[in-house]
């Protein structure tokens, strides 16, 4: 999108996506344990398919159900963060893991990042190109060295030596992203991602039984990316964050993301300022969208209410609550 677009795009649509999100937000009494993402963009049902829907719908269900079984057997935040996302990663609907989209180059390089709002660690890797779930890799970071980021192929050999699974490189190969990097570079554009146009990053914030609070992300960056470019999904304040009271994972045009700190900006907002879920994302994300970017931020408290925001013509999202009642949404409304 040109950025002269995406202005227009937020300041017209960012009031009917706030009034969209609030819809979702828990009834009174009602308590969400995890929140996810899938990426936002330019994603309107009028281009796809009802077989495509539904793919994407059972993945996202999937994804919700697998981590409301880990919180529901008593297991930590990050263990239901991590193993959703696994979910996301291992299917080629989505640009993380599987679906990962290709550099200028055709090779296929992934970030991911988590953070553990209890303790206040964090891990991520960036430029990885063996690593099956890299956000296996980012927990193993945090877990495992003295680090928070680690980056290329010293972080494919860590990975390798901490026992993570490691596939050749050509396992991230799905014909739809390879036909999208040829249509890029005959386009010659370093700022479009694709033809569907979607930010394609994957996200999670849970919340578990001991109210302790984690969230991740993990993406393929965006199609036709060179020099070894890295967006917001590995830094940690930028695409990621959790403390004692909210975890935050983003999704959108990350250099916007780093430039403006999203992810902390959600938290810092509702610390300093005592703003609610909702409206420290809705203010973040009309910030980015007034600077000239676009995407999603979803959010979860230590309360258990949660947000989807985003400024965008979709985002697939989903939440699903202690009780595992789901909410899963696609389109803007």
């Amino acid at each position: 999108m040109k950025k002269r677009h995406i202005k227009n795009l937020a300041a017209g649509l960012i009031a009917v996506f706030a009034v969209a999100c609030s819809a979702t937000q828990p009834a009174p009494g009602e308590r969400y344990v995890l929140v996810i993402h899938g990426g936002a963009g330019t994603i309107r049902k009028a281009d796809m398919t009802a077989e495509r829907e539904q793919a994407y719908r059972e993945t996202l269900e999937e994804a919700l159900r697998t981590g409301h079984k880990l919180l529901q057997a008593g297991s930590s935040s990050l263990d239901a963060v991590e193993a959703t996302i696994h979910v996301l990663e291992d299917s080629p609907l989505f640009n993380a893991g599987k679906g990962a989209v290709f550099t200028h180059e055709g090779r296929n390089e992934l970030d991911a990042s988590i953070m553990d709002g209890q303790s206040g660690k964090a891990g991520a890797v960036a430029g990885v190109r063996t690593i099956r779930n890299p956000i296996s890799a980012a927990r193993a970071v945090m877990e495992k060295t003295e680090h928070v980021m680690l980056s290329g192929a010293g972080a494919d050999q860590f990975a390798a030596e901490s026992g993570l699974e490691i596939v050749d490189p050509s396992y991230f190969y799905t014909p739809e992203r390879w036909q999208s990097l040829q249509e890029v570079l005959k386009q010659d554009s370093l700022k479009t991602t694709g033809n569907d146009s979607k930010f394609g990053t994957v996200g999670c914030v849970a919340l578990d039984q001991q109210g302790h609070l984690a969230a991740g992300t993990s993406t393929g960056g965006m199609t036709n990316k060179r020099y070894g470019r890295i967006g917001d999904s590995p830094i940690i304040g930028a695409g990621t964050y959790a403390n004692k009271e909210v975890g935050v994972s983003c999704t959108g045009w990350g250099e916007f993301y780093i430039r403006h700190v999203v992810a902390h900006d959600v938290a810092a907002l509702m610390g300093y300022k005592g703003l609610g879920v909702t409206e420290a994302t809705e203010a973040v994300i009309a910030k980015v969208g007034e600077a000239g970017g676009d995407g999603g931020i979803i959010a979860l408290d230590r309360n258990g209410q949660m947000s989807m925001s985003f400024n965008t013509e979709g985002m697939y999202r989903g939440a699903i609550t202690e009780s595992g009642e789901i909410v899963i949404g696609i389109y803007q409304p």
